[in-house]
């Protein structure tokens, strides 16, 4: 994924209501916007705004189910940011190994 999805997905998740969809659309299901109004303390229209910002972030697709719009995890963007965060965390690892062997290098026999 390009650096401007994995903008998006970290834009997307920063707001706590978007986690809550997500954590809720992790369970597998499918749901619709009226479903998870019911679970959330925000408005129909509220759901379908945050919905619109996670489809923008590629998190969530949606499939049109008779008059219904269903609307499922896409777990791609997140399996990106997560190896992005993974590449930069063993960097730092890195980086504070070699300053740990550097002060211990340093320090010599006690």
């Amino acid at each position: 994924m390009e650096a401007a999805g994995i903008d998006q997905v970290f834009s997307a998740l920063a707001d706590p209501t978007r986690r809550r969809v997500v954590e809720t659309l992790a369970g597998g299901s499918t749901v619709t916007a009226s479903a998870l109004a019911a679970e959330l303390p925000i408005s129909r229209q509220g759901v379908a705004k945050h919905l619109a910002a996670l489809r923008r972030a590629r998190l969530v697709k949606a499939e049109r189910v008779g008059r219904e719009t269903r609307y499922r995890l896409d777990t791609e963007p997140l399996t990106d940011a997560a190896r992005w965060i993974a590449l930069v965390g063993s960097e730092w690892d890195g980086r504070l190994g070699e300053l740990t062997r550097l002060l211990e290098s340093r320090r010599g026999p006690v």
